[in-house]
């Protein structure tokens, strides 16, 4: 197996794969193994570490520069990797909530972002992302209904992250099984030319 070294640049893949056998997972595997050939690859698995809500008492406790000390260690992570890869299935019209919570936890200011008093700007120095995701409905990339793209766009914009790829199986929920093999080879096929200029 490819063992990626030291001097590679880093590149961080969240999964927020959520179910097992995930349809976005089977596109993301041979991306992220492609992309790890070049990259150190470091994933943060939103299946198996759960993120606290930002409530009232998060906010206090970050008012009185309280932050948990790992999450401040993966904040940093993020805004030092020169690559990021997310893949998160298509859920009520954005994605499952379990990726949001992961980045309001890693919006930390003067980790990803910071402010000059006049606006908010980036600190992370990832100039691409890749956003891998399936949709059940037959939804496309910048229909209004699709609000995942969007919102990641936004969060780039607060963070510094630079030019947002998305690769996308749509209609996946009401299609035949042979439809959808071909759409997960399509994507991954996709994906894998994308790798070449990521």
């Amino acid at each position: 197996m490819f063992k990626p070294n030291n001097k590679m640049k880093k590149l961080i893949f969240i999964d927020a794969c959520m179910r097992a056998g995930s349809r976005t997972k089977r596109i993301a595997r041979p991306i992220i193994e492609e992309l790890g050939k070049r990259y150190s690859v470091e994933t943060i698995d939103l299946t198996k570490n759960i993120y606290p809500v930002a409530d009232n008492c998060t906010l206090e406790d970050r008012n009185q520069g309280v932050v948990p000390e790992e999450h401040v260690a993966i904040a940093k992570k993020l805004a030092a990797a020169e690559r990021i890869v997310i893949a998160a299935p298509f859920w009520d019209m954005s994605f499952p909530s379990a990726l949001k919570v992961f980045f309001e936890n890693m919006s930390l200011f003067g980790v990803t972002f910071d402010s000059n008093e006049k606006e908010c700007y980036g600190l992370c120095k990832a100039e691409k992302v890749m956003y891998i995701t399936t949709r059940g409905m037959n939804i496309g990339t910048g229909d209004p209904l699709e609000q995942a793209t969007p919102y990641i766009k936004a969060l780039s914009h607060l963070w510094g992250w630079g030019e947002l790829t998305v690769v996308a199986a749509q209609n996946m929920d009401y299609s035949s099984a042979e439809e959808i093999e071909d759409r997960i080879k399509a994507a991954v096929a996709e994906g894998l030319e994308i790798c070449k200029e990521f």
